[in-house]
């Protein structure tokens, strides 16, 4: 069985367009009602960077889709431990250099990236749902 990686990503860029979009309005509310100590000056970036690193990640799972399952699983894997990696690094050096603003650029980031996690493994276990049939 081949799965169409075109159609199941676009899909996916259409989905992420519109979780943003909610989720951005939601940080918009946020922002209006709690202290300004409290939201990251950062928090516009760090919406972009979490799409970013998302759709990326999508992509080179999709990728690996339509080959032997174990290839599929290393792929996952190496994805998720690159992005990890890669948080931490920007943790690491956002903290290291704005120290003022780390309780809120740290809960930002940890609410961030559940938010797009769970949002990235809901559409892959959608998509090979939809693909099996």
């Amino acid at each position: 069985m081949q799965w169409n990686i075109s159609s199941g990503y676009l899909t996916f860029l259409r989905r992420i367009l519109i979780f943003s979009i909610v989720l951005g309005l939601f940080a918009t509310g946020i922002r209006f009602l709690a202290p300004s100590r409290y939201i990251t000056p950062t928090l516009p970036w760090l919406f972009v960077f979490f799409i970013a690193v998302t759709i990326t990640g999508y992509y080179f799972i999709l990728r690996s889709a339509n080959t032997k399952f174990i290839r599929f699983i290393n792929s996952y894997l190496i994805v998720t431990v690159v992005k990890l990696f890669l948080f931490i690094g920007v943790i690491f050096l956002y903290l290291l250099n704005n120290r003022q603003d780390a309780a809120a650029f740290a809960i930002s980031f940890f609410v961030l990236y559940l938010c797009y996690m769970i949002f990235e493994v809901i559409n892959l276990v959608s998509y090979f749902k939809s693909s099996q049939h």
